[in-house]
Parts: structure tokens; C-alpha cells; sequence
């Protein structure tokens, strides 16, 4: 099978508008989360989250198309932008017919919905639905508007498996390079769901951190204190590419991905198997699919999204896969930082473990104050502060409601 390489990334996130930005906030150990300034929060039982930031739509995307697009489709078009620009693609060299958009969101436009429903609760039911509100709304829509803007005429599509859906839209954009399907694949995922809906909603599950007194630690990954995760918005977007078509046109190789995994936990719709079985499994699909040993993995990106139940059950899961060789590695969680990002969240900590690889380093679990009991304390989980390694080789999991499960191995370029 063809070889497929990572020739451009783009961010947007909590913690910086592009990859510089959000490469220094990794570095730095910075919190993304503040109270919300999308919406009054005041009456909810959380008021936080980690929001994009400073980002002026209007710089990237014409004021009137902004107008009709939703902000999960801003973000998405945003970090793809970046990607292409860093990518060095000449769109008048290559095979359009043969480049093509896989990219995820788990939600897709809950603002544009839940706006147009509240429009019409206020007029009385008089039905005055925005024309483009269904168009604003699908999750596959993002994929669509990336696909107009680039003339990619190949492969065409949206994943959605809740928080894994990026992750799986990454899996399935390198099935397709290496089978021989595509050239080149946009891959990654968008998400915009800090509104009414997405934090009540969250809110009523109990699966948000309610530390609204000290909410730049609400996301603590692995401590004892743990009260739930801290929601994020953003997008990830990955240049996924054959590598001989890299190669030929003088592309500057990040890394290349060489493995994917993707199974089910089959055991609720919300909390994880209590022994971590379907992120073990897929854990060890990847590194199979990859061919790869366990003591070849330097760094896991963990779901680690700061909730009682699923930071056990991924610990004991990555203990089971790697045996002694899980004290030699690092593990960290990027969400104690950028918050979850939903169905950006594989892309996006896909980008933390490239760019782990392309400088050496480990990127921190923030907020780490309490051991919990439940957790090995000989495990390297980089709380706190990042750490210099050579990174040679990360894989990246990714876990969504409904019993989803997905990991991804991306490893230097040789």
C-alpha cells in the first residue's frame, strides 16, 4: 500500500488562532477556559468554557458569506486555510479529481439551529425559518464549503461519531491515500458548541466541571478533584498526503501516518467499559495496523477528557497495551488546556502529538494538584509543565459517547 505523510496543519483553538499560537500555548502549559462571553451564562451551572479567542472572522472570510455559514464551518474553512497555505499546495499542479475533504464534527451548527428555533419561539409560532439555516446546520456542510473553496473534486464527506469523529476522519483519509483512492486528503474537524443548548445540555448530563470559582483549573485530567471536562470550540485541519506526490513536488514532510484503529466499546451510551476494554482494543488495532511494538510509542495523547469515570478506565487500558514499557513513556492530556473540543478533538490533539514530533518536546496535563489513588503514580502523566524528549513516534486516542473508540499513530518522517 502507498505511504501517506502530513504536509500542512492549521488551529484554531482556546489557545492560539493558528499553529504558532497554539504550538506556544502547548509549550507554555497555557488554560484556554474563561467565562463565557458567547451568550449570558450567569443562570447556568457552569458559566466557563474555553472559547476561541480574539478571532476576527471578517480577516479570513468575506463579511457576507461569514453571514452565512456557521461558526464550526468558520473555524473548519479558518484552520484549513492555514494548512493549504503551510501545505505549498499549487492547486494548478495537481489532479483535482484526486484531492478530496474527509473531515468531522460531532455536533455540526448548533448555534444556527438553536438560534433559528429561539427566532421562532419569539414570533409567536409564525414559521420564518432563515433560508440557510439547514444548509448552516449539517455537519457534513463544513466538508462541502472546504471542497468549494480548494475545487477538490475527489472523495467528500463528514464523519460523525460524536468526540471521535475527527479522529476517524483522519483513520479514513489515510485508508484512502494508501489504497490508492486519493493524492491528497483534507482531514480534521470543527466544532462550535458553546451555546445554550450545548452547555445546558452538558450541564444537565453532569459531564461539566461546575468550578465556576476557579474555572481557569476546571479541566484537571487525572487529579483526584476531578469534577468533568470544560467544553472547547475550534478546528484542526491536516494535509494528508501519498508520499511520492509529496515528494515529487518538494514538499516539506511533517510526519506520516502509519497506523488507525477504530472499535466499539458495545457497553453504554455515555460511560466508558470500566476496564477500559474498546480503548484497548483499538489501541492495540492501531499499533498492528501500524506494525509497530508497543515500546516503539514515545507519547500518547490520551482522550483524558477530566471526568471520574474515563481517566481510569484509559489508564488502565494504556497499562494493559504497554506493560512495563508505559512508565518509559509519556502521557498527557492537551484538553486540560484547550478544553474538549467535541469532534475536533482528535484533529486537533493530532496536531499537538505532529508537532510533539517536529520539536522534540511533551506538551503538559495541566492543573494537576491531588494523586488519585486510582492512578499509578509511577505513570509519566507530564503534569504540569511540558518536558523536552525525542519524539519519534505518538499515538492519539480519541473516545465519543455512544461507545466510540479511535486512535492514530503519526511518526517521524524517514
Amino acid at each position: 500500500m502507498k505511504r501517506v505523510v502530513v504536509t500542512g496543519i492549521g488551529a484554531v483553538t482556546a489557545i492560539g488562532n493558528n499553529i504558532r499560537e497554539y504550538f506556544e500555548g502547548l509549550q507554555k502549559g497555557v488554560s484556554g477556559a474563561n467565562i463565557i462571553t458567547h451568550f449570558d451564562a450567569s443562570k447556568f451551572k457552569t458559566q466557563f468554557a474555553c472559547e476561541v479567542k480574539n478571532l476576527i472572522v471578517e480577516d479570513f472570510i468575506d463579511r457576507r458569506e461569514a453571514r452565512r455559514i456557521d461558526p464550526f464551518t468558520q473555524y473548519a474553512l479558518i484552520a484549513t486555510d492555514e494548512a493549504m497555505q503551510s501545505s505549498g499546495l499549487d492547486l494548478e499542479k495537481i489532479d483535482l479529481d484526486r484531492a478530496g475533504i474527509i473531515f468531522g464534527s460531532g455536533i455540526g451548527g448548533l448555534y444556527s439551529l438553536e438560534s433559528n428555533i429561539e427566532e421562532f419561539a419569539r414570533g409567536n409560532g409564525i414559521p420564518r425559518y432563515n433560508p440557510f439555516m439547514i444548509p448552516k446546520m449539517i455537519p457534513d456542510i463544513a466538508a462541502g464549503h472546504i471542497s468549494i473553496k480548494f475545487g477538490f473534486r475527489g472523495i467528500n464527506y463528514a464523519t460523525v461519531s460524536a468526540c471521535a469523529s475527527s479522529s476517524h476522519a483522519l483513520g479514513n483519509a489515510f485508508d484512502y491515500i494508501r489504497l490508492d483512492k486519493a493524492d491528497i486528503i483534507i482531514s480534521g474537524g470543527a466544532e462550535a458548541a458553546v451555546t445554550h443548548a450545548g452547555i445546558g445540555g452538558f450541564n444537565a448530563m453532569k459531564a461539566l466541571s461546575t468550578r465556576n470559582d476557579d474555572f481557569a483549573t476546571a479541566s484537571r485530567p487525572f487529579d483526584l478533584d476531578r469534577d468533568g471536562f470544560v467544553l472547547g470550540e475550534g478546528a484542526g485541519a491536516i494535509i494528508l498526503e501519498e508520499l511520492e506526490h509529496a515528494k515529487r513536488r518538494g514538499a516539506n514532510i511533517l510526519a506520516e501516518i502509519v497506523g488507525s484503529g477504530a472499535t466499539a466499546d458495545a457497553y453504554h451510551i455515555t460511560a466508558p467499559h470500566p476496564e477500559g476494554m474498546g480503548a484497548r482494543n483499538v489501541m492495540r488495532m492501531a499499533l498492528n495496523d501500524a506494525k509497530m511494538n508497543p515500546d516503539e510509542i514515545d507519547y500518547v495523547n490520551v482522550h483524558g477528557t477530566s471526568t471520574p469515570l474515563g481517566d481510569v478506565a484509559e489508564v488502565k487500558a494504556i497499562q494493559q497495551v504497554f506493560g512495563d514499557h508505559a512508565y518509559n513513556m509519556n502521557i498527557s492530556s492537551t484538553k486540560s488546556m484547550t478544553g474538549h473540543l467535541l469532534g475536533a478533538a482528535g484533529a486537533i490533539e493530532a496536531i499537538a502529538g505532529i508537532l510533539a514530533i517536529n520539536h522534540d518536546f511533551i506538551p503538559p496535563t495541566i492543573n494537576h494538584f491531588t494523586d488519585d489513588p486510582e492512578i499509578d503514580p509511577k505513570l509519566n502523566l507530564t503534569f504540569n509543565d511540558a518536558q523536552e524528549r525525542k519524539v519519534n513516534a505518538i499515538l492519539s486516542n480519541t473516545f465519543g459517547f455512544g461507545g466510540h473508540n479511535s486512535s492514530v499513530i503519526f511518526k517521524r518522517f524517514e
